[in-house]
């Protein structure tokens, strides 16, 4: 397994420990998922392995990273899978790639393209909106701050997806074959939610009265062009990448319809947002977005 560091990954190890899974785990503290030698060294070792279950990501998506870890580490991992006769490779990708204009999406979907070629049976995992990316402003509305939206609150939905309910998806494309040789888009249960929708279902835990503050999408292409003009292109990609975010949805995209579907979105799992921002609320749980906060 590769990424068992991260949220997702952590959550994705538990689940396939917990189902009896005997798991190696391959990262930066055990050497370069960048370098051929480190990982047949490193990580291989000479080893049998079934299956690899990669969680692994860019950490900013700049483009650099992108196309060092979402596609160049995937690639070298996905050579020496196949030098050593692995039979199956589960990807964790990302739902944005069905519209791709930013760096880290054009690198993931040209490793998912290498994937469904090389033979080894894949399940490319595309999931929409994780918890910890919708919960950067609990801490701020608890201190009685506005909810901040973009335009009315209503541009993009999203049917969010726990952790847990993400692990247990993935650990099942190892043993389920419906959900084999297949891309997969995945999101948590019930209606997708708009920016606003969860704005007021946080208000209504906190028992407050809605306090909404909206921020102009213009505003975004505005601090794009100026860090550009600055010569800051790693922060303008951010700003675009921030921007992409606040204008489109997380769901499946119906090309014959050119609209995001809600219906088509599948749905999976039991845990709910306002559960977890419950629990953030209590003390009971806690999120780090690092370098994926908006606001």
């Amino acid at each position: 397994m590769v990424g068992a560091t991260g949220t997702i990954g952590k959550a994705a190890l538990a689940e396939l420990l917990l189902r009896g899974h005997d798991v190696f785990c391959f990262g930066r503290a055990q050497g370069d998922l960048t370098d051929a030698a480190s990982i047949e060294r490193n990580g291989f070792r000479g080893e049998t392995f079934d299956a690899v279950v990669s969680c692994m990501a860019s950490r900013s998506g700049l483009p650099r990273d992108a196309w060092a870890i979402d596609h160049r580490a995937h690639s070298l991992v996905l050579a020496a899978a196949k030098k050593h006769g692995v039979k199956q490779f589960v990807l964790l990708s990302a739902i944005c790639v069905q519209k791709p204009k930013l760096a880290f999406q054009h690198a993931k979907l040209a490793f998912e393209a290498e994937l469904i070629a090389s033979g080894i049976t894949y399940s490319i995992v595309r999931p929409t909106a994780y918890f910890k990316s919708l919960s950067g402003q609990v801490a701020r509305v608890q201190k009685g701050k506005p909810y901040l939206i973009f335009g009315d609150g209503r541009l993009t939905s999203c049917k969010p997806i726990s952790d847990q309910d993400l692990a247990r998806y993935m650990a099942s494309c190892i043993e389920d074959s419906r959900l084999q040789n297949a891309i997969l888009p995945i999101g948590g249960p019930g209606p997708a939610m708009t920016p606003r929708e969860q704005g007021e279902a946080l208000f209504q835990l906190l028992g407050k009265p809605s306090k909404f503050r909206a921020v102009p999408v213009a505003m975004l292409g505005g601090i794009i062009f100026i860090l550009h003009a600055l010569g800051l292109s790693d922060k303008a990609e951010l700003a675009r990448i921030g921007r992409y975010y606040a204008t489109e949805s997380m769901l499946v995209w119906n090309p014959s319809t050119n609209q995001y579907d809600a219906e088509a979105t599948p749905s999976f799992g039991t845990d709910t947002l306002q559960q977890f921002h419950a629990k953030l609320l209590k003390g009971e749980a806690n999120v780090d977005l690092g370098q994926h906060a908006v606001f």
